[in-house]
């Protein structure tokens, strides 16, 4: 993302991640939305410099998403429906009202798209993968926006953690029958990264998985081989 860049919309402006990367970005000279569903989140978002936006992306239609992006320069995905509602709602929000948020951004003439997924979204998905209705959500969502002609990056932190962010990460997949639980990943790192990516062109057309370790993050995004983008 280029130092002109004003305007970023955060859709999941309420979630840990999203809470913590709003006032890097804000601290970066950019003006901040962070979409949230309930109006009662307002307030936690404003303190993070941003400027809350209610509305419900589960229920919102490509046209009222449209105009909640409109005169943006970038978004950043980071909502998830967290396991709620059961496997009816993850295919609702994590892949249904994701893809209609990157058709929102093409008809707004948004070309940077941040999607916040996971280091396991690519392959087939296990019948019995403990998470397998978001992983299938995550995975069809993440391959329908290399679809597009958006500049997009995909994020795949492993397994969240509230451990204090070190600033460093490596990026690399899991080891053939690892999990996301091998992969532990400071919800802090991450809004790092969020922040690096939008400021580095080198990560557009990149899918990034990536933990905690021990390559400065800036370097490490500049960096990702294109293999990792194959998320057959």
């Amino acid at each position: 993302m280029s130092a002109s860049t004003s305007r970023i919309v955060i859709i999941g402006g309420h979630g840990r991640v999203a809470l913590l990367v709003a006032p890097l970005l804000v601290a970066g000279g950019h003006e901040v939305t962070s979409i949230i569903r309930d109006p009662a989140q307002a307030d936690d978002v404003a303190a993070t410099g941003a400027s809350p936006l209610v509305l419900s992306v589960e229920d919102a239609t490509v046209e009222e998403l449209t105009r909640a992006l409109t005169g943006a320069d970038a978004v950043v995905w980071s909502a998830g429906a967290g396991g709620k509602g059961g496997p009816q709602r993850t295919d609702a929000v994590d892949r249904a009202a994701a893809i209609r948020s990157m058709e929102a951004a093409a008809a707004a003439g948004v070309r940077r798209y941040v999607m916040v997924s996971f280091i396991g979204a690519y392959g087939d998905v296990a019948a019995d993968h403990p998470l397998r209705a978001y992983a299938i959500a995550k995975i069809t969502a993440d391959r329908h926006l290399q679809s597009t002609d958006l500049d997009w990056t995909i994020l795949g932190p492993g397994l969240l953690t509230q451990d204090e962010p070190t600033g460093s990460i490596t990026v690399a997949r899991l080891e053939p029958g690892a999990s996301s639980a091998d992969a532990r990943t400071s919800r802090g790192n991450v809004a790092r990264v969020i922040a690096a990516v939008l400021a580095e062109p080198a990560s557009i057309g990149r899918v990034i998985p990536f933990r905690d370790g021990d390559t400065p993050i800036a370097r490490a995004v500049a960096h990702v081989p294109r293999a990792y983008a194959d998320l057959s």
